[in-house]
Formats: C-alpha cells, sequence, structure tokens
C-alpha cells in the first residue's frame, strides 16, 4: 500500500455490524470532512482522466454526488444526478437494479445525456455492483457512452468490480478492503 492509499484508508471509518450484524461499514464521511484526505481523493480520481474527454459526470445518491460535483469542477465538465425513484422534477428515464438486500429503482432527467455524450460513473463505495451496474444500463438506455466508473472504496471479495468490467467499463478505484 502506497503514502497515498495509506492516508486515504486511514481516513475512512470503519463502523462494524451495519447496518446488520457481520457488515463493516465503510464510511467516507471521516474521509469529505478532512480537507487533505477529501482534496487527494479527489485528485487521484481527477489524474486517472486527465486527457480523457469527458463530457459529463453522473453521481450516483448521495456520496456520488459530493465527489462527482468536485471531479465535474475539475474536468470541466457537467454533472448529472442520479436518483432515487420520485426525487426528480422533470421527465425521467427509470431502472430497477438489484442491491446486496433487495430492490430497488433510479432515475435520471431524460435530457440530462445526450446521445454520444462520454460519461464517467462516480460513487464512493463499489460492493455488489447493482447501484453501479443499473447506472450503466441506465446511462446507455439514453445513449451515453459510460467511459468509466470511478470509486474511492472497492470491496473486491463481493464482485461489483468484475460486474462493471464485464460490461465494458473501466473501474478505477483508490482503495480496497477485504470483507464485506
Amino acid at each position: 500500500m502506497d503514502n497515498t492509499t495509506s492516508e486515504l484508508a486511514a481516513s475512512i471509518r470503519s463502523i462494524p455490524d451495519y447496518p446488520k450484524p457481520g457488515i463493516i461499514f465503510r464510511d467516507i464521511t471521516t474521509l469529505l470532512g478532512n480537507p487533505r484526505a477529501f482534496r487527494r481523493a479527489v485528485d487521484e480520481l481527477v489524474q486517472h482522466y486527465a486527457g480523457t474527454k469527458v463530457d459529463k459526470i453522473a453521481g450516483m445518491e448521495a456520496r456520488g454526488f459530493i465527489l462527482g460535483g468536485a471531479l465535474a469542477h475539475q474536468l470541466s465538465s457537467g454533472f448529472v444526478p442520479i436518483r432515487k425513484k420520485g426525487k426528480l422534477p422533470h421527465e425521467t428515464v427509470r431502472i430497477a437494479y438489484s442491491l446486496e438486500y433487495g430492490v430497488d429503482e433510479m432515475e435520471m432527467h431524460r435530457d440530462a445525456v445526450q446521445p454520444g455524450e462520454k460519461v464517467i460513473l462516480v460513487d464512493d463505495l463499489i460492493a455488489t455492483g447493482g447501484t453501479a451496474v443499473g447506472a450503466t444500463k441506465l446511462l446507455r438506455q439514453i445513449g451515453a457512452e459510460v467511459v468509466g466508473a470511478c470509486f474511492v472504496i472497492d470491496l473486491p471479495d463481493l464482485g461489483g468490480r468484475r460486474k462493471l468490467e464485464e460490461l465494458g467499463v473501466d473501474v478505477h478505484t483508490l482503495v480496497e478492503f477485504s470483507g464485506h
């Protein structure tokens, strides 16, 4: 583990037995509250896409909004929120997706991305991949080209990264934690 990875990992709070026994919740609010770690995380994510043409950053509710807004600013791209069903005021497109504990739906404004626009998907963590795979399919449904997906945390034991890569999405993460 290099110095940057160690610093970022140390800034993430681990909460045992949340939301249920046996799960260790990786909480990035401590990273976001640490100016040095937050800047380092954003800089590391941005650096991966330096020189890549990116039209939009799509952030998944809710921590993906924070990271996605910062990336969009740094990459001079637009920002698109992908939200839970019923939260957006204009005409939307929607997709159902699998969660570790059930099924949910997410949506985005129908006109948020134009066909052919290059989009990077952003969230705090990739675990089972259900949300990220659903968001990728939603973006592709309206004609976006998903050029990458980035996350602060990867939980490789849960296989989400592999699912995205099987869809042809380049995945970039900063920190890995084993287990759930």
